[in-house]
């Protein structure tokens, strides 16, 4: 009984830290007085709390205030130099690498590109050690002040029962890129040279995308959006930002396999027809260099897709559009509201946001049309309340929606370190969303 008590006192002075550290790192700053109705907690529980997250680095004053006949307030803010996370992109055409504090501004960043189809796993665990290495130098920065790895990354992302034999942690299956139950967390606690209490977050990259943008980029304040990550391949995740449980509020879905095309294209999952074998970058290269475009067989996605809308869109005083290059566009424009119109129907989303370096590629040309096509193949009524925009994050978006894994993470533990092979009572749980954002960010450079 001695034993539930303590853990009872303990659980309870964890929430009431959560609460004002959630709250400050949203809304904030705010005054003493102003967290009393914000969190509700009374006066002297904000006090002991204030005073044990200021005394551990965690908040700062952010200036005065004056107050109606009062002695003027201090502002309070969640200090930035109180930690630091790392936000790792395991993508289709690269491994970007940042290093971030407490309030997500980037302080070193590296990349590493991939050879086209170079996803053997060896090669992107030395990119992500090494990535690692190379931006704790850049900033200078003490890896013991680490709070956290979160990593993006393509496929199906599992977890291992607590106590499993063999320790594998998360598992991914990435079967569009030859990864088949991969134990990439175990690999990567074994090559990352940090401290080992330094906790890893591995999720799919699209689900990564969306959480970025509900909490600080186009999603804001959305009910239900639906995230759009379109890059060599396609994926997407739905978004409930109202709801703090992590299953509920950012579900990543294989949106990218999904058919649109009965006995169609054959995709690199190996099924036929799906929606990437049409609108991911690798597909609208092959579709391009099978209808005669300009383009050397190795060409990677990246150059070709740039090659393909200059074709299309030649600009003012050139040569008229490719007409193989703009059909080839509109198909996919086609494809895409298509598939989006499937999300809007099952989802009922008020927004949707295009994302992914391809699709903050294509989306200036193609929106207007992917938004007509999807209004076509929509439910009438589903889609009169879904809007369908670009995401706000830019080419970071997964990266920041990577940090944002551990930071979740550590605003939710109410600002408790990365727990110690000592303290198994503090051991690492599932990162969960601590609120909607509902301040901006610029994104980071």
């Amino acid at each position: 009984m001695a034993e539930r008590s303590r853990r009872t006192v303990r659980d309870l002075r964890r929430g009431n830290r959560a609460r004002v550290l959630q709250r400050l790192y949203f809304d904030g700053p705010l005054s003493r007085q102003e967290l009393g109705p914000a969190t509700g907690l009374s006066s002297g529980s904000i006090s002991n709390v204030v005073a044990e997250l200021a005394a551990e680095g965690l908040l700062e004053e952010a200036g005065i205030v004056d107050s109606d006949g009062g002695r003027p307030r201090t502002l309070l803010r969640v200090a930035p130099g109180g930690g630091l996370f790392v936000g790792i992109d395991i993508g289709e055409t690269r491994v970007r690498v940042e290093l971030f504090d407490l309030s997500l501004t980037e302080l070193a960043r590296t990349e590493r590109l991939l050879a086209q189809h170079g996803y053997d796993v060896d090669r992107i665990v030395r990119h992500v050690r090494t990535g690692v290495a190379d931006v704790l130098r850049d900033a200078g920065a003490d890896p013991g002040r680490l709070l956290g790895i979160g990593i993006g990354v393509p496929g199906i992302v599992e977890r291992e029962a607590s106590g499993a034999a063999d320790g594998r942690g998360a598992v991914v299956h990435g079967q569009t890129i030859g990864w088949s139950a991969v134990p990439f967390e175990r690999m990567l606690r074994e090559a990352v040279d940090v401290p080992p209490e330094v906790p890893f977050f591995i999720e799919n990259g699209a689900k990564t995308l969306g959480q970025a943008e509900m909490w600080f980029g186009g999603g804001r304040g959305a009910e239900v959006a639906a995230i759009a990550l379109i890059g060599s391949g396609v994926g997407a995740s739905v978004n409930r930002g109202e709801i703090l449980d992590e299953d509920l509020s950012n579900a990543a879905l294989e949106w990218g396999h999904t058919t649109v095309q009965v006995r169609g294209r054959r995709c690199r999952c190996g099924s036929i027809g799906c929606l990437e074998a049409y609108a991911g970058a690798e597909a609208m290269r092959e579709r391009w260099h099978e209808a005669g475009g300009p383009l050397p067989a190795d060409t990677d996605d990246e150059a070709a897709l740039a090659a393909l809308l200059a074709a299309a869109y030649p600009g003012p005083g050139r040569t008229a559009p490719d007409p193989v290059a703009v059909a080839i566009l509109d198909e996919t424009a086609e494809y895409l509201g298509a598939a989006l119109a499937d999300l809007v129907n099952l989802f009922l989303p008020d927004r949707i946001l295009l994302g992914g370096w391809a699709g903050l590629l294509i989306g200036p040309h193609l929106l207007p049309d992917i938004r007509r096509y999807a209004q076509d193949y929509a439910l009438k009524h589903a889609a009169a309340r879904t809007t369908i925009e670009m995401g706000h994050l830019g080419p970071d978006a997964v990266t920041v929606g990577a940090a944002t894994l551990p930071l979740s993470d550590f605003l939710a533990r109410g600002g408790s370190r990365p727990a110690t092979a000592q303290d198994p009572n503090n051991a690492p749980g599932p990162a969960r969303t601590a609120a909607t954002a509902l301040r901006s960010r610029t994104p980071a450079g």
